[in-house]
């Protein structure tokens, strides 16, 4: 049997734009209300307020920087205190930093720790007690198809290596917390068409090998709509040809964000 998820409440990080803003909308067009979380409070209740508009539900704008711990504190309060509850959380804020080991910059490995790895964990660990108080939940995080190489690819080894970690926790966090009926679930995604990728220089001399975001939202859907006994535990959804096999971000460029 699935769970009812209509009327059901999801926490979303980095839902501003790119991929956290398509899986926002897979959740509301499941009848799920919302409350999303980023860092620019202006782009993101323009966000809340296009999707409440669009698929009849309720969001919530909350600003939170993952890096901080009283901003997670502060966006799982926001929430229990609309909404009572939280049933799902997709995981989905991230930042990337792009260089020859040796010439990474000491402040981006921190940013890089705390967003893409301590952040999730910590928001987890903030919602998880509910959740099994409650005998249900889903959590997806978002990890990273470079996870699937080996060696890693170059110049993200940092980056990539914070995501093999994330993907080991998020197994064993599933097999640790199977018995309380909550869902843990990892998706691996390609390169993808976002405004992340856009302002990188020479992506790709063929743009045909950048994914949508359709696929990823379909692989959210999938692992928010199996039967309540069956947990999608890892979703890889590569680009057919995929960048990582050639690398398409080069060592020098510009950085988003810097």
């Amino acid at each position: 049997m699935t769970m009812e998820l209509k009327g059901k409440t999801a926490i979303v990080t980095g839902a501003s734009r790119g991929i956290g803003k398509a899986l926002a909308c897979t959740a509301a067009s499941l009848g799920i209300n919302l409350v999303i979380g980023a860092r620019g409070i202006g782009p993101l209740t323009e966000t809340a307020n296009e999707i409440a508009k669009k698929y009849n539900v309720q969001v919530l704008p909350v600003a939170c920087d993952v890096t901080k711990l009283a901003d997670l504190e502060n966006l799982v309060k926001a929430a229990k205190d609309k909404f009572g509850s939280i049933n799902i959380l997709i995981n989905n804020a991230g930042v990337s930093s792009q260089y020859p080991f040796q010439e990474q910059p000491l402040e981006d490995l921190e940013k890089l720790a705390y967003t893409n790895y301590l952040g999730y964990v910590r928001l987890i660990r903030l919602v998880i007690n509910d959740m099994i108080k409650d005998g249900h939940g889903a959590i997806i995080n978002m990890v990273s198809g470079s996870t699937l190489c080996d060696p890693l690819p170059r110049n993200f080894i940092v980056y990539s290596s914070l995501k093999v970690g994330l993907k080991a926790f998020s197994k064993g966090l599933f097999w640790e917390l199977r018995d309380k009926g909550i869902k843990v679930t990892s998706i691996m995604p390609g390169v993808t068409d976002t405004d992340l990728t856009g302002k990188l220089q020479e992506i790709s001399t063929d743009t045909s090998r950048l994914m949508s975001t359709e696929a990823i939202e379909n692989a959210v859907r999938f692992a928010l709509t199996v039967p309540q006994n069956v947990c999608p535990l890892e979703i890889s959804v590569i680009n057919q040809q995929t960048p990582w096999t050639k690398p398409v971000i080069p060592f020098k460029q510009d950085h988003p964000g810097k």
